[in-house]
């Protein structure tokens, strides 16, 4: 493995490390947080300034973990297409990143809709409707990210064991002795 290979894992595995860990912190800190305001405005305010402020690092990390993805898979083509276990693997990887993509993107779209609408809903009861109606969304639509983003980090997990070899210091211990 060359130099090179390895800086391009590492940044896929460590940007993929960031859109799922930022993604969890706003769903189970950052969110929650926010819920602390006085009023309706100031809450919705302190959601997003935070993440205003994660967001062009969550866009870089998804941008760096996109090109990472593509180099890795030009790096190991002959293994995808020749190893059926790995095409498999790569192929779920692939729908997976692209609906984590689909979420987050969603996620983001809708939370700055419920910022919005949440400004107005004190004045305007179609706001307060559509307000409220965003937040059920986003109760379940900010767990998403972290699903999808986890099931990627399992993904590089499986992918790994499938080019480590036969013995393994978690092997059992009687298929190592048998190779002794």
């Amino acid at each position: 493995m060359t130099a090179y290979s390895t800086i391009v894992r590492a940044t896929h595995v460590l940007t993929n490390a960031a859109w799922f860990g930022g993604s969890l912190a706003g769903a189970v800190a950052l969110n929650p947080a926010a819920r602390q305001g006085d009023d309706a405005r100031e809450r919705a305010e302190i959601a997003d300034e935070g993440w205003r402020r994660w967001g062009p690092v969550q866009g870089a990390a998804i941008a760096l973990h996109l090109l990472s993805g593509v180099a890795i898979l030009a790096d190991n083509r002959r293994r995808v297409l020749e190893h059926k276990p790995t095409t498999a693997a790569v192929i779920l990887k692939t729908a997976l990143t692209g609906t984590a993509i689909l979420v987050s993107a969603e996620a983001y779209r809708s939370g700055a809709e419920l910022g919005q609408a949440t400004e107005r809903a004190q004045t305007d009861a179609t706001a307060a409707a559509k307000a409220r109606a965003l937040a059920k969304r986003m109760s379940w639509l900010q767990w998403a990210t972290p699903a999808a983003t986890s099931g990627l980090l399992v993904l590089d997990a499986l992918l790994g064991e499938q080019q480590r070899g036969a013995a393994g210091l978690l092997d059992a211990p009687s298929t190592v002795r048998r190779r002794s």
